[in-house]
């Protein structure tokens, strides 16, 4: 009965994490949408894809989602709850977020909102990836090319962040120094929360939810 109870509420943490990492993630890229500083690389083609849809930048990204997660198909990778949870769950809660906060226009309110975006995104990215769930579809691509083309992770991830953001740039997405610090500082702010959020792992062999080097796989929308 002990060891039932200690699974199961191993289980619900894991839950916890998941859905509150991934609610916080679209909490924390709609502060950087309203600081006006400049997002994440991939926010980046979603504001862009935006401005020329009229869709709101959470279903954008949904939707940019469900198209990535189908390239998987031919990478042959497996998508878990995390998965499917991310395509639906973070563009949510961004327009949730967006139709609350009100653009920032005083000097330090912006560079505030730029400032909690940044470190509430990590904080997301460690609750949702120490949770193990399974990758989220943007680092599923990156995973998966790497794996069928054999070049490294950090070849593919660069190549896909720049093409991403330089494709959000000509169609109006939003690049400044919010997206440079965002750069800079999302690996070890990762980290440092991927440490401080981490699951014990089981003691009688049961699912091991956080071991591993985890800070490879760092979240994007």
């Amino acid at each position: 009965m002990a060891r039932f109870s200690s699974r199961h509420d191993r289980l619900a943490r894991r839950l916890f994490q998941l859905y509150a990492g991934l609610a916080l993630y679209g909490a924390s890229s709609a502060l950087l949408v309203r600081s006006g500083l400049g997002l994440e690389p991939w926010n980046v083609l979603h504001q862009g894809l935006s401005e020329r849809t009229g869709l709101s930048m959470g279903v954008v990204l949904t939707v940019v989602g469900a198209v990535v997660l189908l390239l998987w198909i031919p990478l042959r990778q497996r998508p878990g709850l995390g998965t499917v949870s991310n395509v639906l769950v973070i563009g949510a809660a961004m327009d949730a977020t967006l139709a609350v906060v009100p653009d920032a226009h005083a000097p330090a309110v912006r560079v505030l909102a730029m400032a909690a975006g940044i470190v509430l995104n990590g904080a997301a990215t460690g609750l949702y990836i120490a949770a193990r769930f399974g990758a989220g579809p943007r680092d599923g691509l990156m995973t998966g090319l790497n794996r069928r083309t054999g070049v490294s992770i950090r070849l593919v991830r660069t190549a896909i962040e720049i093409t991403v953001v330089v494709t959000g740039f000509l169609l109006g997405g939003t690049v400044g120094i919010g997206t440079l610090l965002y750069a800079v500082t999302i690996g070890p702010l990762a980290q440092l929360f991927l440490r401080m959020f981490a699951v014990r792992p089981a003691s009688d062999g049961s699912t091991v939810v956080a071991t591993g080097q985890p800070h490879r796989a760092i979240l994007r929308p």
